[in-house]
């Protein structure tokens, strides 16, 4: 089914709006508090593992948020999701799922294995 075109066209209006706002606030907070954005942002980092990887340099990742790449990417991947749907019977979209705590799981992973 979808959404109408007309309430799509004004999701994504507000996806617009929303992802602009987070990029501009975050670009002014890493050029007020540098130190500060940068321990936030490691933090995060520490939690998915990915600061334990020995190839991982935050001095040049971590000023690739908040940039005009970074933007485009975002709204990108907020509009796909937009348009997921599914139907009764259908295959649904490949979206994540809580599972036991704060363990976080994807739903074509849990399907393959045999999950419900």
């Amino acid at each position: 089914m979808g959404l109408p075109q007309s309430g799509l066209w004004v999701k994504k209006l507000w996806v617009l709006l929303e992802v602009a706002v987070h990029v501009v606030v975050g670009k002014v907070l890493l050029i007020l508090f540098p130190d500060r954005v940068k321990r936030n942002i490691l933090a995060m980092g520490e939690k998915t593992g990915m600061t334990r990887n020995p190839h991982f340099s935050h001095d040049n990742w971590i000023p690739t948020f908040f940039s005009t790449q970074y933007f485009w990417f975002v709204l990108k991947v907020r509009w796909q999701r937009l348009e997921d749907t599914t139907e009764l019977g259908g295959l649904a979209p490949n979206c994540p799922r809580g599972r036991d705590g704060s363990e976080v799981g994807w739903v074509e992973l849990d399907v393959k294995a045999g999950e419900d």
